[in-house]
């Protein structure tokens, strides 16, 4: 399992109630799949040949992240079929659960400009990482 990722919040990132807007997770699940994907893959992967482009988000918001808080970004591979996969995430602040979410990624090749198979190395780093 690929360490959290550890998220800074910034005072941009809060509403007007002092709290981390709604908006804000998905850019926090970003930044999740970003170093999840350089830990599995690696720095050197052909993103244009073999990328992944995200078609679905879900987020429960289940409490506030706060400024000075310091939330870590757990990510799993839920599922995983031909050309797409689920990513899951849990939010915790002090080990407790604060917010889950899940991606739905489907393999692209931006070259070519289509859906394609997941590759066979992106496969089995998926899997192994689970």
């Amino acid at each position: 399992m690929i360490e959290p990722t550890k998220i800074q919040v910034r005072f941009s990132d809060l509403d007007l109630m002092g709290h981390v807007n709604n908006s804000v997770y998905l850019s926090y699940f970003e930044m999740a799949r970003v170093h999840y994907f350089a830990k599995i893959l690696g720095l050197k992967w052909d993103w244009n040949r073999y990328g992944i482009i995200l078609v679905r988000n879900e987020i429960d918001y289940i409490y506030p992240i706060i400024l000075h808080q310091n939330p870590l970004i757990y990510i799993n591979l839920e599922s995983i079929g031909n050309k797409s996969f689920t990513l899951s995430y849990e939010i915790k602040v002090d080990n407790k659960i604060v917010t889950k979410g899940k991606s739905v990624m489907v393999a692209f090749d931006s070259v070519q400009s289509k859906s394609i198979l997941i590759p066979e190395q992106m496969r089995e780093a998926l899997i192994n990482n689970k």
